[in-house]
């Protein structure tokens, strides 16, 4: 999942936040969030040991696991205009499967009423020609 990140969003630095993820315009985002979400994982383990040994020590945990949070939120936040995009891309898609099956449905319905135009052509036709015969 390699894709370019935007520019729409301030960088970490530029909000003070120290990134943990490698700057660049192409990033693994898939890789980097897993990583992000291991770190996360291991620093709340961390607290909760501090907080049964050491629990006067646990502001320097928060600290981290804060920092993991924003850059959590900020990589997902980079994601957000690419979710957008294929978000409208499948709603296209499902638009115009839907209007290939209204236009089909156009086509069956069109020739079902030449058929019946053809019948009841053919039987005035038979009638006008028993009216004659008479």
């Amino acid at each position: 999942m390699q894709m370019e990140t935007d520019d729409i969003l301030p960088s970490l630095e530029d909000q003070g936040v120290h990134q943990l993820y490698p700057k660049g315009p192409n990033i693994d985002f898939k890789k980097e969030l897993r990583s992000l979400n291991r770190e996360l994982q291991l620093h709340i383990l961390e607290l909760a040991d501090i907080l049964v040994e050491r629990p006067s020590q646990y502001a320097r945990r928060l600290e981290d696991i804060s920092l993991v949070f924003k850059n959590l939120h900020h990589l997902l936040n980079s994601l957000r205009p690419h979710q957008a995009r294929a978000t409208l891309i499948h709603i296209l898609e499902l638009q115009i499967q839907r209007r290939k099956q209204v236009v089909e449905d156009i086509k069956r319905r069109r020739e079902e009423a030449r058929r019946l135009l053809k019948e009841s052509i053919g039987t005035l036709e038979d009638t006008d020609a028993s009216f004659v015969l008479k």
